[in-house]
């Protein structure tokens, strides 16, 4: 049998692991097929000091997307993710696209990753873009993985409490099956020094809190959803899936942490070993 395909389509660098380039290989590693479309091509994640590189025109995006429709694509996956962007045209693109994949394939399942800021660095997205996720992708989605600032800025709410993620899921223009997963949440009742990944699910709500490390990466994010999916792909449950990419990224950035990187690393032979396992 073939294995599961995912469509992802994120940024991609030829240095480093953020999108594409540090979701890719943990799916892949687990046994999915991947199918991996840049929305940018970009030398290095930006906090370098030089970035080179640039978005994907729109022209060669549409392209590579219409490459994909050609190879019947979205009819054989089972997953789409979406995170990184980076332009307006684009966005309008990725939105066109997931509707005609869903449309092809009614048991295809979208995972939106609204990747466009946190807390610190605030929104690194045009607003024009901030919007199509909230008004075009979201609604799309049946998984959707925002940061706990990513949710506040889509809803306008400030996100401190279980009450306060009830009512900004319900804000959301989310289908009414679909599962929200809020990632890096610090509510007035969580565990001294841990975050934790709260699932609102038709089912009811489940909270999974893992150890705050004293270091913040780029790439965590994209990895993690990474790792959800390939958990998922593989059969296990959404909470066990998360639990999962929670302790895998946890690994990955006590790694990088040991090690003095500056980004995430995929390198250590324990965090590749439990991908097999999968």
């Amino acid at each position: 049998m073939k294995p599961p395909l995912v469509i992802s389509i994120q940024s991609q660098v030829v240095f480093g692991h953020v999108g594409n380039s540090a979701a890719v290989f943990p799916m892949q590693a687990a046994g999915l097929e991947v199918a991996a479309i840049p929305t940018v091509l970009f030398s290095n994640q930006p906090a370098y000091p030089t970035l080179r590189g640039a978005p994907l025109p729109p022209a060669l995006f549409a392209d590579l997307l219409l490459g994909a429709e050609e190879r019947g694509l979205p009819q054989r996956a089972v997953w789409l993710v979406t995170g990184y962007i980076g332009s307006v045209q684009v966005g309008q693109l990725v939105a066109d696209f997931v509707a005609r994949a869903k449309a092809a394939n009614p048991t295809l399942r979208y995972l939106c990753d609204p990747v466009m800021g946190d807390h610190g660095p605030g929104l690194y997205v045009p607003a024009e873009l901030a919007r199509i996720m909230r008004d075009r992708l979201l609604p799309l989605a049946d998984l959707a993985t925002p940061n706990s600032f990513e949710l506040g800025h889509l809803t306008g709410r400030s996100i401190a409490s279980m009450a306060d993620l009830h009512a900004a899921a319900a804000d959301l223009s989310l289908a009414p099956d679909a599962a929200l997963i809020a990632t890096g949440c610090v509510l007035d009742d969580s565990p001294a020094d841990h975050l934790e990944s709260v699932i609102l699910a038709p089912g009811g709500a489940t909270r999974h809190p893992t150890p705050r490390l004293p270091v913040a990466l780029p790439g965590t994010g994209d990895l993690f959803a990474g790792l959800i999916v390939a958990g998922l792909g593989r059969g296990r449950s959404l909470p066990q899936a998360v639990e999962t990419a929670q302790d895998l990224t946890s690994a990955a950035l006590a790694h990088a942490d040991r090690i003095g990187a500056t980004e995430v690393v995929l390198s250590d032979p324990g965090f590749r070993a439990a991908l097999l396992t999968l």
